[in-house]
């Protein structure tokens, strides 16, 4: 598949740069596969799209306030995003960095609470092993000083509202960089309403990080290899895709993190594990029947997947339909139901 396949016409202004005042009450666009159809609804009405039965399983992954702002010896700006915590050595973190220069090993960065870093190595380019020097380990400095990141796209500093209003209302398992953005239109008063309705709920863990958003670069997309993510599936929800499933239930992902989690188990056996899985136009779903989705990107992993699941040319056509109905774009935007 070229990569120019996942091209469409993104309009800047309808890159939502807030959410919602009311999670639920975002547009959401149904796609039926089978009917080719087209219908706009509103995310607060969910249960009026599922039957009973059907299973909705998300990500139950929280954000961390993953960002640092730290200085080099000389005085130079230093942007740290702390992807996640690795075993050699004990208390390291890997992390992306962003510096007007490449730092070397060894490398002391200065927090301006006067706490400091070290750079011990790097995993690759660009992707430092960093430890922190005293007494105060890494998640610890996170927690105090720590700044959430929202993504580039959005335009403006980070607000104190952010900090609830980038995490799903269920987020438990700290470990991501980034929101599971589906999720974010879920609300306790529609799960409440999902629940008389006989649709159940479970939950998967992957910590969403640069696998997610890293760009698409290789002019054939299967060139492009995923950095892989941690994932947990527990076991009542494996029992409950196998009873959905069983008793002729569909099984709705909730977001592009949660599919790869399914995905990944459905293809390895594995409960937990890191998975680099790339879904593209051609994979063969074994769990998901349906997603929950937002609307996402050109050129990246997430509207591959979409593609895969939708079909390209269906999902084309709902995108240029979102575009002419001004729908909100991204994460903090309106969703899809693909069925």
């Amino acid at each position: 598949m070229r990569l120019t396949e996942l091209d469409y016409d993104l309009p800047e202004e309808l890159i939502a740069q807030a959410p919602l005042e009311r999670r639920d009450a975002a547009r959401m666009m149904v796609v039926n596969r089978r009917a080719k159809s087209i219908e706009h609804s509103r995310f607060y009405k969910l249960a009026r799209h599922l039957a009973e039965g059907d299973l909705i399983v998300l990500n139950d992954t929280r954000v961390l306030p993953a960002r640092l702002i730290a200085h080099k010896e000389s005085g130079g700006k230093v942007e740290l995003l702390m992807v996640r915590a690795v075993k050699d050595p004990p208390g390291a973190w890997l992390a992306m960095i962003r510096a007007h220069r490449a730092l070397k090993d060894g490398a002391i960065l200065k927090l301006d609470d006067g706490r400091a870093l070290r750079i011990m190595k790097y995993a690759r380019h660009g992707r430092p092993i960093v430890v922190a020097e005293g007494a105060e380990s890494i998640e610890q400095i996170l927690k105090s000083t720590g700044q959430l990141a929202l993504p580039h796209y959005i335009r403006r500093a980070v607000e104190r509202s952010d900090f609830d209003d980038y995490q799903t209302v269920y987020a438990d398992a700290e470990g991501a960089i980034a929101a599971p953005t589906a999720g974010l239109h879920f609300t306790d008063e529609l799960f409440e309403e999902l629940a008389v309705a006989g649709i159940r709920t479970a939950r998967v863990t992957l910590h969403i990080g640069p696998g997610t958003f890293a760009p698409l670069r290789a002019a054939e997309v299967e060139g492009h290899a995923m950095e892989a993510e941690w994932f947990t599936i527990p076991p009542e929800t494996e029992n409950a895709v196998a009873h959905a499933h069983r008793m002729g239930g569909r099984v709705i992902a909730v977001g592009t993190s949660t599919t790869r989690a399914l995905e990944s188990f459905a293809i390895t056996g594995d409960r937990e594990g890191f998975t680099g899985l790339f879904i593209y136009p051609g994979f063969r779903f074994k769990l998901i029947d349906a997603m929950v989705t937002n609307f996402h990107m050109p050129r990246t992993t997430v509207l591959a997947m979409v593609m895969a699941l939708g079909g390209r040319e269906l999902m084309l056509e709902a995108y240029r339909e979102a575009v002419r109905h001004k729908y909100r774009f991204l994460s903090y935007g309106d969703a899809m139901l693909i069925l």
